[in-house]
């Protein structure tokens, strides 16, 4: 027999040396982040060759400086202790804003300087200005196109999912996930009626949110909140918490939500009956409620499933994707999750791929455990969202022992 003690020590560590060098990252982010992405668009669209006339140069350094002091501030005066509304929809944007300049200065400027140089067209200085017009211009259009998409209400995306321990008399049950709706500075009280609207023009048995409800107190966005109390199910409205209500008094939002009628899952569980048939739906509060020192908040899947029948499949809210390893473990049939946002403006996904197991949509993990990744329902912080649009989610659960269709 093959001793693997040693292995699974060596896996413990590198799991733990993975997370700490990507919090080490993130420490460096705050300070590091706003430099690069104002001075490298500003050298690459105003000083890599392009020569233009100097008051063009200073006007155009002058905004990117301004952007580099502002951004910050905004940011601190909005999302720190003072929670300025305006100042944090300014940061947001300039934040948002310097992310997809950033991005395409340094993406589209080298491929389209590649491009010019192998067609010849015109000299060094020629090129680099058509670099920095293509940039502004698509930066533009993505700015606009992305605002819209942030500010919709989303699409309907439907798939059936099939969980081979679903009996045949929860065959066809209809579950409608939301999340991340992100109810925040920006007054979206409208948007959120509209999408309580779509909704209840699913027809759910169940409808399920899996956190980050808002940026600030339940107090602070209670008229945004509001319309989440018309939403209709014919079984149950169920909710965890995300990270973002551990920002902003955690037991606010279980209690407003508690008051809107729908039912907190922290860490236990309801069954779903019908057809003689039985469904457990569990939910857990968020991987990072423990650290928020909030006392009795935990994520706790021991405390969730105790008292179910472990013959009965296993329907999960947890708000992070990353806890399907431990679902995995415990043979959860299926996991809804959210907090990824899809990356929500390309290509973020990329950073959300360091942490999480999964971005969006439909994936296996484990012999039994299915997860489900919903893009989001808003937006977090800048309002754009790029090709990684928003979604509410009806899933249709299928049991292999359904009947043929007629």
């Amino acid at each position: 027999m093959t001793d693997t003690s040693e292995s699974r020590s060596a896996d413990s560590a590198a799991r733990r040396t993975r997370p700490s060098r990507l919090h080490r990252l993130m420490r460096c982010l705050p300070f590091v982040a706003p430099v690069l992405l104002w001075a490298v668009p500003c050298g690459l669209l105003l000083y890599a060759g392009q020569h233009w006339p100097l008051p063009v140069t200073l006007v155009g350094t002058a905004l990117f400086a301004l952007g580099l002091i502002a951004m910050p501030l905004a940011m601190v005066r909005g999302h720190g202790r003072r929670q300025q509304d305006g100042a944090a929809i300014l940061g947001d944007t300039l934040l948002g804003g310097s992310w997809i300049l950033f991005t395409w200065s340094v993406l589209l400027g080298a491929l389209l300087r590649l491009v010019l140089a192998v067609a010849g067209v015109g000299d060094g200085q020629d090129r680099a200005r058509i670099v920095t017009w293509a940039t502004l211009v698509t930066a533009a259009v993505l700015l606009v196109w992305g605002y819209a998409e942030a500010r919709r209400v989303p699409r309907v995306r439907r798939l059936d999912v099939q969980l081979p321990r679903l009996g045949a008399g929860l065959d066809g049950t209809r579950v409608v996930l939301i999340t991340d709706t992100h109810y925040g500075p920006l007054d979206r009280a409208r948007w959120s009626a509209r999408v309580c609207e779509t909704v209840n023009t699913l027809d759910a048995d169940l409808v399920c949110h899996t956190g980050d409800i808002a940026d600030g107190t339940a107090e602070r966005r209670r008229t945004q909140a509001a319309p989440l109390g018309s939403v209709r199910a014919t079984w149950a409205r169920v909710y965890v918490t995300g990270n973002h209500e551990y920002y902003s008094e955690a037991q606010g939002w279980v209690d407003l939500m508690n008051e809107l009628g729908w039912e907190p899952l922290r860490n236990r569980h309801l069954l779903l009956q019908r057809g003689g048939d039985t469904l457990v739906v569990a939910g857990v509060d968020d991987v990072t409620a423990e650290s928020s020192g909030l006392a009795g908040h935990r994520a706790h899947l021991a405390g969730a499933l105790d008292g179910a029948d472990p013959g009965h499949p296993v329907l999960l809210l947890a708000h992070q994707p990353k806890f399907v390893d431990r679902a995995a473990a415990d043979g959860v049939d299926l996991q809804l999750s959210g907090h990824t946002h899809g990356g929500q403006i390309w290509p973020f996904h990329h950073l959300v791929r360091l942490d999480q197991p999964a971005l969006a949509g439909l994936s296996r993990h484990g012999a039994r455990t299915l997860l489900y990744t919903s893009r989001g329902t808003g937006f977090w912080g800048p309002p754009f969202r790029v090709f990684a649009p928003s979604e509410i989610t009806l899933l249709v659960l299928r049991s292999p022992q359904r009947p043929p269709a007629p």
